[in-house]
């Protein structure tokens, strides 16, 4: 039998969808969409009308720090915090704190503010993108760490992927949706939208269980402190961590230049840039799907794997003129994104007492922070030099360190 027919039976398999049994799940599960959804339609948004504004690659590395810096400086806090209360709560307080972001943006985009007329007015999308940072340093350990109190413990590969199945998914539609509406209906239509979506997402997530944590009588942070000796103490996971950030930082900014690419590489436009997004989705969904029909076996490997895989795709597009090579590229780098987060994901998950849970998770969504430090230093980079140097440089710098781990670092790749 082919490997193809082989991995079809895997997908249509009944424990692919496995998690959805569960109702509290599914009605996570129906939260997060919004925010996902959202999200993706956010990055085309965000970066091509300030792109639009300014013209600057390096306008774009600074709005991404501005994102990044509170992330950095508040994540580890999140983490506590998750370990202390209700996840639910936080989970809630992050989507009407996005619900509001996005009517301020498309208020002033509304009022005639924010655009190309007034080159002064980028300022409102780096007020916006500080409070996005803010809402996500401390409520994404919460909508990771949650996962495990609405689950059996065997099935957290399982729901991780569905996660990332959705989020994947969103990432398929929602940049190529953002493009084409912004398009035919402008910046304001496309911020009502988002903000519409995460309201959406506050009614799913209210039918969630009220779980009360266990109570802790020390300070946050002595919590934070408790946290980085767990982390020490365990080389694996410091290692797992470790090569987390190193991922991010390398592979993440092309995410923040895209417009670059899309507007004067290969000249298609916003559109264009929503379907490259797009393509980046399709691939995460085929990642996703094999990774939640996938037994939890030789994940390190797979997490390695998926890091060349994303790193290669990255270089070749980097240098690509051509539109389809940029495309295919694009699906090649989404496959080796997603299947390195969903089995890094997992292996943390897996590998971590549940009392530290939130805080490995917050130090895990640190790295989220560290893509825009990335991206600030690939734009001042893609300045300096070009974009395609930029983007290339990293990520051969990503597949030379995961050859070494590959080489020299055998209880990553041996881990399950």
């Amino acid at each position: 039998m082919s490997m193809i027919n082989r991995l079809s039976q895997r997908i249509r398999g009944i424990n692919t969808f496995s998690s959805f049994k569960n109702r509290n799940y599914l009605m996570f599960f129906l939260g997060m969409i919004g925010q996902w959804s959202s999200f993706s339609m956010e990055m085309v948004a965000r970066t091509y009308l300030l792109y639009e504004i300014t013209g600057s690659a390096a306008m774009l590395g600074i709005i991404s720090l501005a994102n990044a810096v509170p992330m950095v400086c508040l994540a580890l806090f999140g983490g506590a915090i998750a370990d202390r209360m209700p996840k639910k709560q936080l989970i809630q307080i992050s989507q009407v704190g996005m619900t509001l972001v996005f009517l301020g943006n498309a208020i002033a985009v509304s009022t005639g503010y924010l655009g190309a007329a007034h080159p002064e007015s980028w300022w409102v999308l780096m007020v916006t993108g500080v409070f996005m940072g803010v809402i996500m340093a401390l409520a994404m350990p919460s909508r990771q760490a949650i996962i495990p109190e609405l689950i059996e413990r065997n099935q957290i590969m399982n729901a991780i992927s569905l996660n990332t199945l959705g989020m994947s998914f969103f990432q398929l539609v929602g940049p190529a949706i953002a493009g084409f509406v912004i398009a035919g209906f402008g910046y304001a239509t496309i911020f009502y939208l988002m903000a519409a979506l995460n309201a959406a997402a506050i009614i799913f997530t209210s039918f969630l269980p009220h779980m009360i944590p266990t109570l802790r009588k020390q300070s946050v942070i002595s919590d934070i402190s408790e946290g980085f000796k767990y982390i020490i103490r365990h080389r694996t996971l410091l290692i797992m961590l470790g090569f987390f950030v190193a991922s991010v930082l390398l592979a993440m900014p092309f995410q923040m230049l895209m417009p670059i690419f899309a507007k004067d590489i290969l000249k298609v436009g916003v559109a264009g840039q929503g379907t490259l997004m797009s393509a980046s989705g399709l691939g995460a969904i085929v990642a996703s799907l094999i990774m939640a029909s996938l037994p939890s076996k030789k994940r390190g490997m797979t997490f390695l794997a998926c890091n060349l895989l994303m790193g290669a795709g990255l270089v070749i597009f980097a240098f690509s003129v051509s539109w389809p090579l940029s495309l295919l590229m694009m699906l090649v780098v989404g496959m080796g994104r997603i299947g390195n987060n969903t089995t890094g994901t997992a292996l943390l998950q897996s590998h971590t007492d549940p009392v530290y849970l939130g805080r490995v998770m917050s130090i895990m969504m640190l790295n989220f922070g560290l893509s825009g430090l990335g991206a600030f230093f690939a734009a001042i980079m893609a300045d300096l030099i070009s974009p395609q140097m930029a983007i290339g440089i990293l990520a051969m710098i990503l597949i030379g360190i995961t050859v070494l781990a590959l080489l020299f670092i055998p209880q990553l790749r041996k881990m399950d």
